[in-house]
């Protein structure tokens, strides 16, 4: 195995890196291999196949029991199965996660009248529970590990259960971190609240917790190891052919996150961002492949595409109104209307006379829809108001769009020609991304004729 030996690096392993003593294993050996990485993130283990069920949401099972004052719960049996089967595979005494059984157990005993926080508690085991044990693997191989808890390192998120964020004394408590001596094996996905509590982020919160570290530690590397060899031009369930992309700007990687490539949760590249901390994507599988490398600048070519990501789950509210532009305040009081009902939007596409918000159709039930388009009739007195379900959003990205002339014109040629109509389009202020919404059913089709027209020649 060839590693760089250099830098100071933060390494976030994915879940299915940690699944079984096999994969810590080989997660060992990584670190092993690179004197620089000295602060090591770890999520809960993940599937060991396609039929078997991730420790988090075995937990969640076992919370979702407990809430409901169930005494049976098979999950918590399976969670302690899962940690013993790994423990057992690597050869580690019994006292590593000795305290597993009973810790889950009080956990599940616990107060369940603040659910959110009752619920954290228990999915925050997993992540515990697998840097436990990848300390004590480290330690068991002759490599000097500390397990470091997120709360006394000083990890400090809101009280938002579930859907924390980190606060922002965090980064002077864990600068001290660089210091250690041992390397630090830190939970993911956890951390306190100000008074001690524990409050997770969204869940994939452990790249969260990865970038955090690395713009705390300033680290030279936020290396982030998953199942795959790198980042791909397009989804390759969708484009078998997609090549690999070996470099990409911030910018870029959140415009792709964000319209449903999977491989980066898109929060986790913040922290890294404002840092200007590079980020590589790599397989810990195949730690020999280079990844992809994400970084705050990077040569490109007038015209270049670097990726086509695509996201379904979408609806769309359309608002006519002739002289709308002339009417002071139009917009502001539409978004007032949506925000009244606790509801974020997308995007906001709008032309003179007519305006539409994109929101997620998880979030926009139809009681929700008949209320709003009554307040909007009401308050507003559009000329039309329209609803569609069943939308797809189809982005291409990159920084060698901006400013070039043709690539709109290419995009919707090559939609056209595969017969996919154009619900709407978007291009941001950065101009580095075009949006294209289109019917679901036709989300395929649009991804694999705009991946041809930018790539199949290039």
């Amino acid at each position: 195995m060839s590693e760089q030996r250099s830098g100071f690096k933060v390494a976030k392993f994915g879940g299915t890196s940690l699944a079984d003593a096999e994969q810590v294993r080989k997660v060992c050996r990584l670190i092993q291999a690179d004197a620089g990485r000295r602060i090591v993130v770890v999520s809960a283990p993940g599937k060991r196949s396609g039929s078997d069920r991730k420790v988090t949401d075995l937990l969640i099972a076992c919370a979702e029991r407990g809430i409901a004052g169930q005494r049976r719960n098979p999950e918590a049996e399976a969670v302690v199965r899962r940690f013993e089967d790994i423990r057992a595979g690597l050869g580690l005494p019994e006292d590593s996660i000795a305290a597993l059984r009973e810790d889950l157990q009080e956990r599940l005993a616990a107060d369940r009248r603040h659910k959110g926080r009752y619920f954290d508690a228990i999915k925050a085991l997993g992540e515990d529970y697998s840097a436990r044990l990848v300390a004590a693997a480290l330690n068991a191989q002759g490599v000097a590990a500390t397990y470091v808890n997120p709360g006394a390192a000083g990890l400090r998120l809101s009280e938002e259960h579930g859907n924390a964020v980190v606060l922002p004394e965090s980064y002077r408590r864990l600068r001290k971190l660089r210091q250690s001596r041992s390397v630090v094996v830190f939970p993911g996905f956890f951390g306190c609240t100000p008074a001690g509590v524990v409050a997770t982020f969204p869940r994939g919160g452990s790249d969260i917790t990865g970038a955090i570290l690395a713009a705390a530690t300033q680290a030279d590397l936020y290396e982030n190891f998953t199942d795959v060899d790198s980042v791909f031009a397009a989804d390759p369930r969708i484009v078998p052919e997609a090549r690999r992309i070996e470099l990409l700007t911030y910018r870029e990687m959140r415009e792709l996150a964000y319209a449903g490539f999977g491989v980066f949760h898109d929060e986790a590249i913040v922290p890294a961002v404002r840092a200007r901390i590079p980020i590589c994507i790599r397989n810990t599988n195949r730690p020999e492949a280079p990844g992809t490398m994400i970084v705050p600048e990077r040569p490109y070519r007038g015209g270049e595409v670097v990726g086509v990501a695509s996201a379904d789950g979408f609806c769309a509210i359309y608002v006519d109104k002739y002289l709308m532009n002339r009417e002071v305040g139009f917009g502001r009081r539409l978004l007032q209307i949506v925000e009244d009902e606790g509801l974020s939007y997308e995007h906001a596409p709008s032309g003179i006379d007519n305006t539409s918000l994109i929101l997620r159709e998880r979030d926009f039930s139809t009681t929700r829809e008949r209320h709003i388009v009554r307040r909007i009739r009401t308050e507003l007195t559009p000329d039309k108001i329209e609803v569609e379900r069943g939308l797809a959003l189809v982005m291409i990205v990159g920084e060698g769009m901006h400013y070039t002339v043709g690539v709109a014109a290419r995009a919707t040629q090559a939609l056209a020609g595969a017969g996919v109509n154009i619900e709407m389009l978007n291009q941001g202020s950065s101009e580095i991304s075009m949006m294209f919404g289109v019917k679901a059913v036709h989300r395929e089709q649009a991804v694999r004729a705009l991946y041809r027209a930018f790539f199949s020649q290039s």
